[in-house]
């Protein structure tokens, strides 16, 4: 998966494929583990292996994952990995009509949900992170005054500042170096607003 590069989501039926809830959480297991089975899957997400194997093959047929190499002894059981390196939504995409802006922002809330799910497990269970986690753990709030065309900058260097350090952590997973590596979320939102 390292080679692939991320996939823009521009179509619409792709965009409400990816935007249901149980979809979002499995390519984000499958996004992490990088490789799993509907079984390992249905594990993480506490769901019926039948209802997982389901949403993969949704997942699969607008191209969002794909099978991936066999791996173990046990032939009968498929294994998926992402297709694509992320995925990405712009909103100049989906802005040409009612039906595309209103599926793209409701994809966009069901993300964001997410997002503040998984930050409020964290938040519930910081106390038993060890403390070197807890330091290097961080929220942070910056109220800038920007044009559009700072924030489209700051906005690439942040991308490109985070793509080096995950690149690089992946490089260092695969090559064994796993003492000490956890899984680590990144949420970051840029956007306007007005007092």
């Amino acid at each position: 998966m390292a080679s692939k590069e991320s996939r823009r989501i521009s179509d619409l039926e792709t965009l409400k494929a990816f935007g249901h809830p149980l979809r979002m959480k499995l390519y984000r297991a499958l996004y992490i583990s990088r490789t799993a089975t509907a079984s390992q899957l249905a594990e993480q997400v506490d769901e019926a292996v039948s209802l997982v194997s389901y949403h993969l093959r949704k997942l699969a047929e607008h191209g969002l994952i794909e099978e991936a190499e066999q791996q173990g002894r046990d032939g009968r059981e498929r294994w998926w990995q992402p297709a694509s390196k992320g995925l990405n939504l712009h909103d100049e995409d989906f802005r040409d009509a009612p039906e595309k802006a209103a599926t793209h922002a409701a994809v966009a809330r069901l993300s964001f949900d997410q997002h503040i799910e998984l930050y409020r497990r964290y938040l519930d269970s910081r106390q038993s992170w060890p403390s070197e986690w807890r330091d290097a753990a961080n929220s942070s709030e910056y109220l800038a005054r920007l044009t559009a065309d700072e924030l489209a900058a700051l906005s690439r260097e942040m991308d490109e500042l985070i793509k080096r350090y995950e690149d690089a952590g992946r490089a260092r997973d695969e090559a064994g170096d796993t003492e000490g590596r956890e899984n680590v979320a990144l949420h970051l939102y840029g956007f306007p607003f007005r007092t």
